[in-house]
């Protein structure tokens, strides 16, 4: 089975959790012993331009797979579900964004979510599956409606990418200036992921806080963030992108992710990989991978936040135990887990 993995747009999209969530697709499916190859790129030739020629000098404009499986909503992907549904080769995708993820993001996100909305009800209603992260995701996308079956996969976690964390701790915590017990966040700053709400925690607590992670200063990025980057609480550090993940990982003790929406939330499974106590706003999607008081500490308030993070700080054994937890739960989301799932995917579509 020759499978089409396609990320549109792969080379920007390289710091997101969506590349980060196909590179584990990709892994996964290699590790696999099915019979199964896949290919990048739709393209004949790997090149949309000489694709375009060919498909004018001879007719062929898209590579030769099986099924097609795109993980974007964008032109290139809409292109290749139109062409392989005239062909009748089967259509998966992946549903990584939704309006109500996209929402609290950049400059005017909130005024785009809802056409985004009737077009992503368009576009998933062209598959003969569409993958998602979570149940939470699939009952979104079911309130669309989405006209096709929709099925809940992991993103999964690489254990690998975060081994070795522990050398970086030194070395991270000295360039960033912190000290005690760190709070810390990882992943682009957006007021989505609950900004104002790590910022405000910062404000009545003493803990070091640090978001690592890149953030937009300028007029495209939202005024939220502008407001919270440009002028933090002193005890706030943005330290941007960093080169190595495992530096974040290793440089914070208490992972604080106060996220108003998530369709699962990688960077959390990459903490609790890393065997961090986590500490998560209680939504619909964290109650379906989580369990509270068990691999993480679930809150409602910005006054339970605080409780929790004081509980932490006194209790060193507490922190122990959930993070040890938390590590037996990232490893439930293996990479051999994820490569089952599409494996089995791809063979229901191909027999239906």
């Amino acid at each position: 089975m020759r499978v089409l993995n396609y990320l549109e747009l792969e080379g920007r999209l390289d710091r997101s959790g969506i590349s980060t969530s196909v590179d584990h697709q990709r892994a996964a499916l290699e590790q696999s012993e099915a019979d199964v190859t896949y290919l990048t790129t739709p393209w004949y030739g790997g090149d949309m331009k000489l694709a375009a020629i060919n498909r004018v000098a001879h007719g062929q404009g898209l590579a030769s797979f099986d099924i097609a499986h795109c993980n974007m909503i964008g032109p290139g992907s809409a292109l290749v579900a139109r062409q392989a549904r005239k062909k009748d080769i089967p259509l998966v995708l992946h549903a990584h964004v939704t309006s109500e993820d996209f929402a609290e993001s950049f400059r005017g996100s909130n005024l785009l979510a809802k056409p985004l909305r009737r077009y992503l009800r368009w576009f998933y209603s062209k598959a003969d599956l569409v993958l998602c992260p979570s149940e939470y995701t699939k009952e979104t996308l079911e309130a669309y409606p989405i006209d096709a079956p929709i099925r809940p996969i992991t993103n999964g976690i690489d254990l690998e990418s975060v081994a070795g964390h522990e050398q970086f701790r030194e070395e991270y915590r000295e360039r960033y200036d912190l000290s005690g017990m760190v709070v810390f966040a990882v992943g682009s700053v957006f007021e989505r992921k609950g900004l104002t709400t790590f910022c405000e925690l910062a404000q009545q607590t003493d803990y070091d806080f640090a978001w690592f992670g890149e953030y937009d200063g300028s007029l495209l990025g939202s005024r939220t963030v502008r407001k919270w980057t440009k002028n933090p609480p002193a005890n706030v550090t943005f330290t941007g992108w960093v080169e190595d993940k495992r530096g974040a990982f290793a440089a914070g003790d208490v992972f604080c992710f106060p996220s108003k929406v998530e369709n699962q939330g990688l960077v959390v499974l990459e903490a609790m990989a890393c065997g961090k106590a986590v500490v998560l706003r209680d939504i619909p999607v964290f109650r379906e991978y989580y369990e509270d008081g068990h691999d993480c500490l679930l809150c409602s308030s910005e006054a339970e936040f605080r409780d929790a993070l004081q509980r932490l700080e006194s209790n060193p054994d507490l922190r122990e135990r959930l993070g040890k937890n938390a590590r037996e739960t990232a490893e439930n989301h293996s990479l051999e887990r994820v490569g089952e799932e599409l494996i089995d995917a791809y063979e229901e579509v191909a027999t239906t």
